[in-house]
């Protein structure tokens, strides 16, 4: 098996932005090598009947998926199997392609195995990104795909921005992220309101029957996360994505003072977060949750928390193609140890 700590200790030597880089090449090629493509599926990808689900009409063969914000243009689907991801979900795509914001933007912090970033949705654009979807599209995997509004497009003009991309690729995936919880774009959060949320959700089930969810942040209390959320299914909202990133600069020492944090400090400020939510809505709609999940003993409180589906992307970066095989294989063995035959069995069991 190649050795991910040497591949690891090579490219923390680059700037994160220039390893994030040559990981994009280095992933784009892989499923053209197909004799190394096929060994890394065989080893990393877990198929197993009790992990596998029936959610937005497809199947997900393992509940772990590749969070936004690692394949921002949908160049690196086709290797998601082969490091073991269930599912993906692309983005976060901006209508107009932008730069995103001033550099240094991304920093990392190995101690921690957490990670800084402020890039601010940079993207090449809807038109662009949607390109290469089709390119792929539909793939043996569920797609996902976070939308998002421009820098320069102002809060009362943010509905026409996610209405563009509603439509740009309502046919092209499997599922949508109303995506207004970034920290990283000026304004966003406020978009966190019960009016914007009713028109958002108004407007996009009249464009499609593609399953619309809404992605939150982490840096707000539960009783105003849950009313959010309740009225986004109140509105047609088909899944909830908890949490983004953290503005809470305490959690790590030395962090800067913009950005979000990703990864282990995350953890339990995204769980106590998601355990409230899934006491209020567990049985009510699909919950992804995602933030800090590092290993099976995380990934599994969530699940009995009331996920169906994890997303995982700090500690992808920090483990390598591994993780996933070591998160599901554990998980496994978790559901069995408490008598589950299947997965779906474990989903909200501490609520009930």
């Amino acid at each position: 098996m190649i050795d991910y700590e040497l591949i690891k200790q090579i490219m923390f030597k680059f700037e994160p932005e220039t390893a994030h880089s040559i990981a994009e090449y280095g992933l784009k090629a892989l499923p053209k090598c197909r004799t190394l493509n096929n060994y890394m599926v065989e080893k990393n990808f877990v198929n197993h009947e009790m992990l596998t689900q029936q959610v937005f009409g497809k199947t997900f063969l393992n509940p772990i998926g590749l969070g936004a914000g690692f394949d921002k243009n949908a160049t690196m689907i086709k290797a998601m199997p082969a490091m073991g991801f269930g599912y993906t979900e692309i983005g976060t795509m901006t209508p107009f392609a932008q730069n995103g914001n001033e550099k240094p933007r991304l920093f990392r912090y190995p101690d921690h195995e957490t990670i800084q970033n402020a890039m601010g949705f940079n993207n090449k654009g809807s038109y662009t990104v949607s390109q290469n979807l089709r390119e792929v599209y539909p793939f043996t995997l569920p797609v996902g795909a976070s939308i998002g509004k421009n820098k320069t497009t102002s809060s009362r003009n943010a509905i026409k921005d996610y209405e563009t991309l509603i439509h740009a690729f309502k046919d092209i995936c499997d599922y949508m992220v109303i995506n207004i919880s970034s920290p990283n774009t000026p304004n966003l959060r406020d978009l966190q309101n019960e009016e914007f949320i009713k028109n958002v959700f108004s407007v996009a089930k009249e464009i499609t029957k593609t399953p619309i969810l809404l992605k939150i942040a982490p840096d707000m209390t539960s009783d105003t996360a849950i009313s959010l959320c309740q009225t986004a299914l109140e509105y047609g909202c088909d899944g909830i994505v908890a949490t983004n990133t953290t503005g809470d600069y305490s959690l790590l020492p030395d962090a800067q003072t913009f950005g979000g944090l990703s990864g282990r400090v995350l953890s339990n400020k995204s769980y106590e977060l998601f355990k409230e939510l899934g006491r209020e809505l567990y049985d009510k709609t699909t919950l992804i949750s995602v933030g800090g999940i590092s290993d099976a003993k995380d990934a599994y409180r969530r699940i009995r928390a009331g996920a169906t589906l994890l997303q995982i992307y700090t500690a992808f970066i920090f483990q390598g193609p591994q993780m996933c095989k070591h998160i599901n294989d554990g998980l496994i063995e978790l559901l069995k140890a408490d008598g589950f035959n299947h997965i779906s069995e474990a989903i909200g069991a501490d609520f009930r």
